[in-house]
């Protein structure tokens, strides 16, 4: 008997381009006609319109997520000396914008059953050189911030969110990055992605936006006028174009990506997932589940025409590139389980109930 096979993308970045070719196609002319290349009115725009989408007071562009989260530390003053408490279960940009502002990313460990950062486990590894705790949305669902911003209070810390996978994502009724400081990552595969890279920041304070506006530019707030060292971290005109277009159909999206997952939630019942509390509102950038020998199941998954991803295979702890933290293997096991069985399923808006039926029957009969 043959086993049946079909096309099931992890991502379909063509079908959605297909969606809004004529809005996308003419955002991109108008910018090339005008030579609006570098930052410009198309950035200007979408910062005042992410603002508002995000119930920010300020949205700053950048040109990635990793600037988003190197220029946000230095705004809140972090530096040689300092300690910033992240999660194990992150992308590398996460620690990466630590140490280029000379401070010791300090790491603690997720905890089930949201698998979100570990409140308990920051309240241990605070010291008198933290600076900064840094919590991240992961896969799109919101940490825990009434227990950071209470634990923050508490020792006089700032807290700064990376919602890189959490645009339009809300804790308790509130959009993520409308309180605080908020960096998100515009990288093309993202819930609200760019054609190239791009990122930004959200903040409710008009000193840090003026501040954080004069870094991205070189240190500059007029032309050839420098009075800080600064950074080429500005925004290209067609990325901020292209998001714009794309910023009007994310709630649409955004609710096609919840209609996915309610129909994984409903036939998957052989594998773990991520709980979801009642009070936040998930945007679904990665549906993740926990399997057994996950790489022999993404194989067989594979060969029924079924692409899926990890998200993260090695965590951060036993990254090379940090091995001078002097972490252990087995110091973070929540981050290190995820590492060994986080299998990510196709998710994306155009994704039909059909392939979803599809990839969940697949899934059973090999777990």
């Amino acid at each position: 008997m043959s086993i049946a096979t079909r096309d099931v993308p992890f991502i379909d970045l063509r079908a959605q381009y297909e969606s809004i070719r004529t809005e996308i196609d003419s955002a991109i002319r108008s910018v090339i006609e005008r030579s609006a290349f570098v930052q410009g009115p198309e950035v200007d725009a979408f910062d005042a319109e992410f603002a508002t989408f995000c119930e920010a007071k300020h949205h700053v562009s950048v040109g990635s997520g990793t600037d988003s989260l190197h220029l946000a530390l230095i705004a809140l003053g972090v530096g040689p000396g300092d300690e910033v408490i992240t999660q194990a279960n992150t992308f590398i940009a996460t620690l990466e914008a630590i140490a280029y502002t000379g401070a010791k990313p300090v790491l603690v460990d997720v905890a089930p059953p949201t698998f979100d950062i570990d409140v308990a486990a920051v309240e241990r590894a605070t010291s008198p050189r933290t600076k900064v705790i840094l919590p991240v949305h992961m896969f799109g669902q919101p940490a825990p911030m009434n227990e950071l911003r209470g634990l923050a209070s508490r020792h006089g810390i700032a807290l700064l969110e990376d919602a890189s996978q959490a645009h339009g994502a809300r804790y308790h009724g509130k959009r993520i990055g409308s309180e605080g400081l908020a960096t998100f990552s515009f990288y093309p595969s993202k819930n609200l992605g760019a054609y190239g890279e791009g990122g930004g920041i959200t903040t409710g304070d008009d000193l840090t936006a003026g501040l954080l506006r004069e870094l991205r530019n070189h240190g500059s707030r007029s032309k050839y006028k420098h009075d800080s060292l600064g950074y080429n971290y500005r925004m290209d005109g067609i990325q901020a174009a292209v998001l714009r277009v794309k910023l009007r159909h994310l709630q649409r999206w955004t609710d096609e990506r919840r209609r996915a997952a309610r129909t994984y939630d409903r036939l998957l019942t052989k594998v773990t997932r991520p709980q979801v509390p009642a009070h936040v509102e998930h945007v679904y950038h990665i549906y993740p589940v926990f399997v057994r020998d996950r790489d022999r199941v993404a194989e067989r998954l594979r060969e029924r025409g079924i692409q899926t991803n990890v998200h993260y295979p090695i965590p951060c702890h036993l990254q090379n590139a940090f091995s001078g933290l002097g972490y252990r293997k087995g110091e973070f096991p929540y981050s290190e389980r995820i590492a060994d069985e986080e299998l990510s399923l196709p998710m994306f808006p155009e994704l039909t109930d059909d392939a979803i039926e599809f990839v969940a029957e697949t899934l059973h009969s090999i777990v």
